[in-house]
């Protein structure tokens, strides 16, 4: 062989050898491809899918500034300030049983800057539905009342660990729950929590008028009640009427032996209303050796505005007088402004 093509051979041998090597040099892995969030439409607005599932999840809650006002309100003074937070977690997924529905509503409650029992996160809310049926931390019936706040139609605590079942249509609802009534409260001599209590609703629509009647059975005093609410849009805004009546004095209601009121929501435009009401209670005054009643009688009046500043910002005052017989008359209400989100 001759030099030339000795030459010749070593270059070639040397060029595929170097397209080898940097062949593999210029190997490089493909992206992993990014999953965005994707909106979630099918239980309506600020849902969002949660990446690699099926279920969807909204997030949502309010900020609460407020000042009570009414006699020894905090001790010995007549107004009292807190601030109020609140966030809440609800995620959705279809199933073969329906709508699996989740919330987790966390509440902080801040009266001052020290760390006292008032300043204190707890949850709010904690239940799973699913085919009318709940279970979990939630509120009662009994904590459903009109828009202004001249009503008094429940006592004690209103929510609780409990189960309930509830069948709805578009113009017609039924359930029944079953309540772990464990804050103390003060009607028999001696009554405390770990007590039992049984509530059912019934609530439909007929073209302008929308009815609820509620019934609560407190197995402790073995006593009950029964309330009635009803609906009727009517001129520029909406009638409420309602009343509540008491066997004797019980975890749900114990204001009085039998009440009844009625209030008016004006809605001046798409930001304003103004509530006026008034409410009359029948023997309000609880015996102190057993579980009837045994007083005067009552009445409470006021007013209660409402005013979208804008969007996610709202305000409401409300002004309430009552007079009681053998009692002192007394304002009371409450200055409040609240960013929803």
């Amino acid at each position: 062989m001759t030099m030339k093509a000795i030459l010749f051979a070593s270059a070639a041998a040397l060029t595929t050898a170097n397209g080898a090597f940097a062949a593999d040099a210029i190997v490089a892995a493909e992206p992993e491809p990014m999953e965005y969030v994707r909106v979630c439409d099918a239980f309506g607005t600020g849902y969002f899918y949660i990446p690699g599932t099926e279920t969807c999840l909204k997030i949502g809650g309010y900020i609460r500034f407020q000042t009570d006002f009414g006699r020894n309100e905090s001790g010995s003074s007549d107004w009292n300030t807190f601030t109020r937070a609140q966030l809440e977690f609800q995620a959705k997924n279809d199933t073969e049983f329906g709508t699996l529905t989740s919330l987790v509503a966390l509440r902080t409650n801040a009266r001052n800057s020290s760390g006292s029992s008032d300043n204190k996160t707890f949850l709010d809310q904690g239940y799973i539905e699913i085919a009318g049926l709940r279970v979990g931390m939630q509120y009662s019936w009994w904590d459903d009342d009109l828009s202004g706040e001249t009503d008094a139609i429940a006592s004690n605590e209103t929510r609780h660990n409990a189960i309930r079942y509830q069948y709805e249509t578009d113009a017609f609802k039924a359930g029944i729950a079953v309540e772990e009534l464990e804050d103390s409260y003060n009607t028999k001599p001696g009554e405390g929590p770990n007590n039992v209590g049984i509530t059912g609703q019934v609530s439909g629509t007929v073209g302008a008028v929308t009815g609820y009647l509620l019934g609560g059975y407190d197995t402790d005093t073995e006593e009950g009640a029964v309330r009635a609410i009803i609906y009727a849009d009517l001129g520029p805004g909406q009638l409420g009427i309602y009343g509540a009546y008491a066997t004797g004095a019980n975890y749900y209601y114990e204001e009085s032996e039998w009440t009844v009121g009625a209030q008016y929501e004006l809605k001046v435009n798409e930001k304003f209303a103004i509530t006026p009401g008034v409410q009359y209670f029948s023997n309000i005054a609880l015996s102190s050796t057993g579980n009837g009643f045994g007083g005067g009688d009552a009445w409470t009046g006021g007013v209660t505005v409402d005013y979208k500043i804008t969007d996610g910002l709202r305000s409401k005052v409300s002004v309430q007088y009552h007079d009681e017989d053998d009692g002192d008359d007394e304002v009371f209400g409450f200055v409040r402004l609240q960013r929803d989100f």
